[in-house]
């Protein structure tokens, strides 16, 4: 990465930027601070991955994904640049399909002089293609086990990639989180003579008898978001968030911690009230979305579950959100490298009826890998299989009925096919 953008003139240099690293919660953790950053009237890019449509909502500037003309002009670019370096033997080969992408939003967000960049890691940190900018802070969010392959085998290990996105004396916005990832993180910071900046004063009590609570408005949960009152820079906003569930508080005191130290640095447009108006514009599809019944067909929730706590925040949401225990058909489909058997472990056994499937994707799990995976849970009746996303929405359907409910997991790549086989909006 470094040789490539050296040849492009180094554009990760000539914008401010903030780098989120973490396994679960760094894209909903830059949603919420590109909105916030945006709502200060900020020009604010947005670098994210995997995308759910179109490959060019990676790219965004102000929440608009670049355009295909300048898509296909910095793809050139990179792509001429890149094949240079290879044939003078400046580079061993051809750059990755995310190494050419991260360079892409580079000389893009390099042409177009933002405020500021909100730049999600794609895996781990310390080797990762967004990992060559100087941010003005860094965010780490909730450290779990995922990309075990790449990154190792326990929390320490995993921890240690994601604490690679540390800089000397530099700033890390985080939270208290497994024993084992606070050992490092705390190690790290301490050994890069860095500042850490703690989003506990941001996180609500969670307690039922608090006002921190789901609020739900509008028919079939349309309305469904997190809703509590909060002191920031010393005045009362009230937090009102579209991503839901508990798991997703510890995201927005993230975003929250993170726009009061930009405040702090001198980024004064970032006020309360545009802390309080970004988080309530947040835009992030396919995390808890709920697609409401109509013309016969049943109520939906997507959810991107790809991991053991993913999948845990989605159980403890659907709890939340329908209290009255209704019957749930679940369409579930996984890339293989996952923890398929302890994620099935975990969703299976909430759902009634499940029907397994997946996509064109090379790294999608068969439903009979799943099925084999899930062996423990998957044995009864209720486990159907579909050749495709559409079959299986279709078949979910009749099963759930008019008045059912439908949650699609897994996969990215199956909330996607999903959503588009639906409708949503994305």
């Amino acid at each position: 990465m470094r040789v490539l953008l050296a040849a492009l003139g180094h554009p990760e240099n000539r914008f401010p930027s903030v780098l989120v690293a973490g396994t679960n919660g760094k894209g909903s953790t830059s949603a919420t601070l590109a909105s916030i950053l945006q709502a200060s009237g900020l020009k604010t890019g947005l670098y994210t991955s995997p995308h759910l449509v179109r490959i060019n909502e990676r790219i965004r500037l102000n929440g608009i994904p670049i355009a295909d003309d300048d898509f296909a002009l910095v793809h050139d670019v990179v792509s001429r640049t890149a094949e240079r370096l290879v044939s003078e033997a400046d580079l061993p080969w051809y750059p990755s399909f995310f190494e050419v992408l991260t360079a892409m939003a580079f000389e893009y967000f390099a042409g177009s002089r933002p405020d500021m960049v909100v730049l999600e890691v794609g895996m781990g940190g310390r080797l990762d293609a967004t990992n060559v900018v100087e941010p003005r802070l860094s965010i780490i969010t909730d450290i779990s086990l995922d990309h075990q392959n790449y990154l190792g085998n326990t929390i320490h290990e995993i921890a240690s990639e994601k604490a690679g996105i540390i800089r000397t004396g530099g700033v890390v916005v985080t939270l208290p989180q497994l024993p084992e990832a606070n050992d490092v993180i705390g190690n790290a910071i301490l050994d890069a003579g860095a500042r850490a900046v703690n989003a506990v004063p941001y996180v609500p009590p969670i307690s039922p008898a608090s006002e921190n609570s789901l609020i739900f408005e509008g028919p079939n949960h349309s309305g469904i978001r997190n809703r509590y009152p909060l002191e920031v820079m010393g005045t009362q906003i009230m937090v009102e968030s579209p991503l839901a569930g508990r798991h997703q508080l510890r995201n927005l005191a993230l975003a929250i911690a993170a726009a009061v130290e930009l405040h702090h640095q001198g980024v004064r447009q970032i006020t309360a009230r545009a802390i309080e108006r970004g988080i309530r514009e947040t835009h992030w599809p396919g995390r808890f979305e709920v697609v409401p019944a109509a013309n016969g067909n049943p109520e939906y929730v997507l959810d991107v579950a790809h991991n053991p706590a993913g999948a845990w925040a989605l159980r403890s949401t659907l709890s939340s959100a329908y209290p009255d225990n209704r019957a749930i058909t679940m369409v579930f489909g996984v890339m293989s490298d996952k923890d398929v058997q302890q994620i099935t472990e975990i969703l299976f056994p909430i759902a009634d009826h499940v029907i397994l499937t997946h996509t064109d994707n090379p790294r999608s799990a068969s439903p009979d890998d799943i099925r084999r995976a899930a062996a423990r849970v998957a044995a009864g009746s209720h486990i159907a299989a579909a050749e495709n996303v559409a079959v299986a929405l279709e078949q979910a359907g009749r099963v759930a009925g008019p008045a059912g409910l439908v949650v699609v997991t897994g996969s990215i790549y199956v909330v996607a096919e999903a959503m588009r086989t639906l409708g949503a909006h994305i």
